[in-house]
């Protein structure tokens, strides 16, 4: 019996997985500035500043505020500012809402990423098989409404339900999210389920913690995945590959 016979649902993360970010930060924070005039802020201490004042939202307000129903504008502005101001950029408040309001509409587009080649055929396969298709990420509504229909991944004929950090109130690393998918899914066991991720803290071990089989893509060649493989886990360097370790007649060893 192939792997694939024995699997209901098939999860799969997002950003990593299924698509990537084009550019840098720095590039979508300078272009902001430069379209009100100012000049370019220094990329790496606009990322340095982002990730610290993302990582401090996150703790403050998780989830992107779901449980304080914080509009998703007003976090997201607070946590641009704060990257701003950590980076050393303190501009005064009608500056920082004209550029603030260019990153937030580049951000809710598609502009900044990229679909990997394998990802549409990859999840229609998977549907057109039978399995119902999931998607599990630590993001905000306009990643389902917006960013993935724009590339091409769409509710429907892509992938059947989403859970989105910002719409349930529960991301990973908590295994939760993984409990409110298999619910999704027509509470289907989780030994009938598989994850698909590129992170073992956020995706593989969450999923396996829920009952969930679990796998990793290495895309990037990242030195972590000899760790990985070291500890077990499957990996594998894309989704083509995902396809045919999940045709093969082998027994479901992730």
């Amino acid at each position: 019996m192939s792997t694939l016979a024995k699997l209901r649902c098939v999860t799969l993360d997002v950003t990593g997985t299924l698509i990537a970010y084009k550019g840098d930060l720095g590039d979508y924070y300078c272009m902001a500035a430069k379209a009100v005039g100012l000049p370019c802020p220094d990329y790496k201490r606009v990322h340095e500043g982002f990730k610290l004042a993302y990582t401090d939202m996150a703790k403050k307000h998780p989830c992107f505020g779901f449980a304080e129903k914080i509009p998703n504008i007003v976090w997201w502005k607070s946590c641009v500012r704060d990257s701003f101001v950590k980076a050393g950029y303190d501009y005064d408040e009608e500056t920082f809402e004209r550029i603030f309001k260019r990153i937030y509409a580049s951000f809710g587009s598609s502009a900044p990423y990229s679909i990997f080649p394998d990802s549409q055929p990859f999840l229609r396969w998977l549907r057109k098989k039978g399995l119902k298709v999931g998607l599990v990420s630590n993001a905000e509504y306009r990643y389902q409404d917006v960013i993935l229909p724009a590339l091409g991944l769409n509710q429907g004929s892509e992938w059947d339900f989403g859970v989105f950090s910002g719409l349930v109130g529960a991301e990973k690393p908590d295994p939760r999210i993984y409990e409110i998918a298999l619910e999704k899914a027509g509470n289907i066991p989780p030994e009938e389920a598989l994850h698909i991720g590129d992170s073992m803290r956020k995706d593989y071990l969450p999923a396996k913690s829920a009952g969930m089989h679990a796998l990793l893509l290495d895309r990037f060649k990242t030195p972590d995945a000899e760790n990985w493989r070291k500890s077990g886990a499957t990996v594998l360097p894309d989704l083509v590959a995902t396809q045919e370790w999940l045709t093969n007649s082998e027994r479901l060893s992730c």
